[in-house]
């Protein structure tokens, strides 16, 4: 069974976190840093422990002494969603004051999959140039982008399709993709 650590940051987005935490197979531990807890209520209505169910363990920013502070606990990836630039700015610098700051320089160190779901626009040169430095380390960086042409009815499609593209990097089922029918 995979293993995922998802992180979820105080950029704006939480529905994406949400429907990533709620949909992506596998033993999921989560993250919410304290930002993350305040625009989850704040967007969504929804507490941490809404999310509980979801996951295997729900860790707190602070919880330094978190197993995933160390590369002897593996994981098959670690996604930020959504990721803000100020902690992409504190990973690409090897700033690892935080769990998910941590827990990302590890998954960097160890060479284990990374995804940053950043959820800003627009972008400085700053957050451009550390993106491009995380993405020479090895990270995947993929804003939050979500796709249109399947014609999503609703919000909740319009999330769920950003979703299914974060589940197909992870190599998990996930809706239909673009004229996929057509390879029938």
């Amino acid at each position: 069974m995979a293993r995922y650590l998802i992180a979820m940051t105080g950029a704006s987005g939480a529905a994406y976190g949400v429907d990533l935490v709620k949909r992506c197979p596998g033993e999921k531990f989560l993250i919410l840093s304290d930002w993350a807890r305040h625009v989850l209520a704040d967007e969504t209505g929804l507490k941490p422990a809404d999310l509980e169910p979801h996951v295997k363990k729900l860790f707190r920013d602070s919880d330094l002494a978190a197993p995933f502070s160390s590369g002897s606990n593996r994981h098959d990836a670690m996604v930020v969603l959504p990721c803000s630039v100020s902690t992409l700015a504190k990973i690409a610098t090897g700033i690892a004051d935080t769990l998910i700051t941590r827990s990302a320089a590890v998954a960097l160190k160890e060479r284990m999959r990374l995804i940053l779901c950043v959820r800003e626009t627009p972008l400085s040169g700053i957050a451009l140039e550390n993106m491009l430095r995380l993405s020479r380390e090895g990270a995947v960086i993929m804003p939050v982008s979500p796709p249109w042409y399947q014609h999503p009815a609703d919000l909740t499609r319009l999330v769920s399709g950003f979703t299914d593209k974060v589940l197909r990097l992870l190599g998990e089922p996930a809706g239909e993709g673009w004229r996929e029918g057509e390879l029938e």
